[in-house]
């Protein structure tokens, strides 16, 4: 992408990345912002570490723009001057938007290479160490609720973060496990200081909403600090899914330069429906890997697990009763077959049929546009 942006701009083409709602919560250890002054941090953080002289454009917290875009997590779009959408395709592929703006404006005489470049890129957030908690495991597909964090109750950044998820089984019959989550944000460069007390958590939840404990108090561990997520497995059960329930949350915020470690108790509200704009934490494992900003690895996969996403009775199958409003009008170009739903080989071949590089010639139109 750099190397076209350095052939393109002369031509009076600009260049842009749209930073939007975390795809892959975890990756390079990052968490969801809870305000737009985090977002931003985010922003500083890749403009760092992949090196680029791209500007970016944040979201608002509100995700308006992943939302009229699409929201596909790697999109890729050309507009004219006059607003309108040239080209678009649901997974960005360089190759392909070369290609593009070869035949819009004209091939340049001499290609920028990658090796021509010198990008001072950085490497991902350092964290003190990983891997001394192990994880919980999950009972099966999770998904992620509607967390709101008492931000007016607090001076202090939420150094910690929630995310709680449910089992299909809480969705389908309203009786299930919750997966309390406390993630360390990386970009304010905490860690747990485990020779002061643990993490502790209360729920309050209203008539109708059972979880079990309420509250817990996370175990002692040997190593002095350490940066694992505190998670908790707990039963939940409601007989109103549009109820939610109050979580507070106390720990001790200490900083890897050791000048301060100080009691916090910070608020949620976590509501019981499923939040439509949450990423997808990939992995048993859940964290590690990179950072993908500048030629969308990992997409094929991303995209296939994203449309499985979308089976809300586990079934197997995606259901155009399924899919998300905003995806309906592509649902007939996934459907291959045209009999209403997504069975497994239609899923498994979309990155070959809509993403990258795909719509040049054949079924769907050049980059899955509509």
């Amino acid at each position: 992408m750099e190397t076209i942006e350095r052939d393109y701009t002369p031509e009076g083409v600009q260049f842009f990345y749209l930073y939007k709602q975390l795809a892959h919560p975890e990756l390079d250890h990052y968490v969801d912002p809870y305000t737009l002054e985090e977002r931003l941090m985010h922003v500083e953080q890749a403009e760092r570490q992949l090196g680029s002289r791209i500007p970016w454009i944040a979201d608002a917290m509100t995700n308006e723009l992943k939302h009229a875009l699409g929201d596909m997590p790697n999109s890729e779009f050309i507009i004219d001057p006059d607003g309108r959408i040239l080209e678009r395709r649901a997974w960005s592929d360089p190759t392909a938007l070369r290609e593009d703006l070869e035949r819009l404006i004209g091939p340049v005489e001499n290609p920028t290479r990658v090796s021509d470049l010198d990008l001072p890129s950085e490497p991902p957030v350092a964290t003190v160490v990983k891997g001394i908690v192990p994880r919980v495991t999950p009972p099966g597909r999770m998904m992620t609720l509607k967390v709101e964090p008492d931000l007016d109750s607090t001076q202090l950044p939420f150094y910690t973060k929630l995310r709680a998820d449910v089992d299909r089984e809480f969705l389908r019959n309203g009786e299930g496990k919750l997966l309390l989550g406390f993630h360390i944000d990386p970009l304010y460069h905490m860690h747990w200081n485990n020779l002061a007390p643990p993490l502790t958590y209360e729920v309050t939840a209203p008539d109708g909403v059972g979880i079990t404990p309420t509250s817990a108090t996370f175990a002692e561990i040997e190593e002095p600090a350490d940066a694992d997520p505190r998670e908790f497995l707990v039963d939940i059960s409601t007989d109103d899914p549009a109820a939610s329930v109050d979580l507070s949350v106390t720990y001790y915020a200490c900083d890897d330069d050791n000048t301060f470690c100080i009691p916090v108790t910070q608020s949620y509200a976590v509501s019981l429906q499923v939040d439509p704009d949450a990423g997808r934490v990939f992995g048993a494992g859940r964290g590690g890997g990179r950072f993908a900003g500048r030629g969308g690895r990992g997409g094929p996969g991303a995209m296939i697990e994203r449309i499985r996403g979308w089976d809300a009775n586990d079934d197997g199958l995606v259901a155009r009763s399924e899919v998300p409003e905003q995806m309906l009008d592509r649902f007939d170009r996934m459907d291959e077959n045209g009999d209403g739903v997504l069975e497994a080989d239609e899923i498994e071949s979309l990155p070959a049929r809509m993403g990258p590089g795909a719509g040049r010639g054949g079924r769907g139109g050049r980059g899955g546009r509509g």
